[in-house]
């Protein structure tokens, strides 16, 4: 197949990075909003979800903005590193994990909600802590939704277009992902390459729905039954 390898790789990288972020920051998230009572959890699920209904422009420029040269943050990172944050592939990891937050902390959250809450309780009046009980309760128990919400976050790195553009540019081998090949490749009327790297999203992508679809259903579950 007459493959990008150098922007597969970008991609691959970028995705695995991107799901290991979320993984740490969208467990606690999702923790929050499964068990909090308080009455503006709306407010923060709406937060979440907002990259699903914003447009990729909008949330790069933003992005830009809140991370470039004239930001706090974007001259603090200059100073001590002598480098940007945007078109860098932190920047673009930066960008990722915002636009990829709701594919992780919904199936998280919906994944520690549906776990018997008498099963928690149980746990914490024996003694143990909150994190012990996370860990030895919960997240066994969630984690078919857990390993969905990072399938899910991997699944749709690869396939990001608009905030990669717009926040990490088009540079060979540092910010050049596999969405940004295609278009390039289209662009350049080199159909054949166009296609091959297509046809890899596709097969990943479809992949990628199996699994989720088969961890949903659960269907290892009539082997396990005595």
């Amino acid at each position: 197949m007459n493959l990008d390898w150098q922007a597969v790789r970008v991609s691959i990288v970028l995705a695995a990075s991107t799901t290991i972020v979320l993984l740490l920051i969208g467990l606690p998230i999702a923790y929050w909003i499964a068990f909090t009572r308080r009455r503006w959890k709306f407010l923060v699920e709406a937060i979440v979800a907002l990259p699903l209904v914003l447009p990729p422009t909008v949330l790069g420029f933003y992005v830009l903005v809140a991370l470039g040269p004239r930001s706090p943050i974007g001259r603090w990172y200059e100073d001590w590193t002598g480098r940007t944050i945007p078109f860098s592939f932190q920047g673009l990891l930066v960008a990722s994990v915002l636009y990829s937050l709701p594919f992780a902390v919904q199936p998280f959250a919906a994944a520690l909600a549906s776990v018997d809450r008498r099963l928690v309780e149980a746990s914490w009046c024996l003694g143990v802590s909150r994190a012990r009980t996370f860990v030895r309760v919960l997240a066994p128990l969630a984690l078919p939704g857990i390993v969905t919400g990072m399938v899910l976050s991997f699944a749709h790195t690869l396939g990001e277009f608009g905030v990669v553009l717009m926040v990490g540019g088009n540079l060979p081998g540092v910010t050049r992902t596999v969405s940004i090949a295609i278009y390039d490749d289209v662009q350049a009327l080199d159909y054949a390459a166009a296609g091959a790297t297509s046809l890899f999203l596709l097969i990943v992508s479809f992949a990628v729905l199996a699994t989720t679809y088969a961890l949903q259903r659960k269907v290892w579950a009539p082997w396990t039954r005595p």
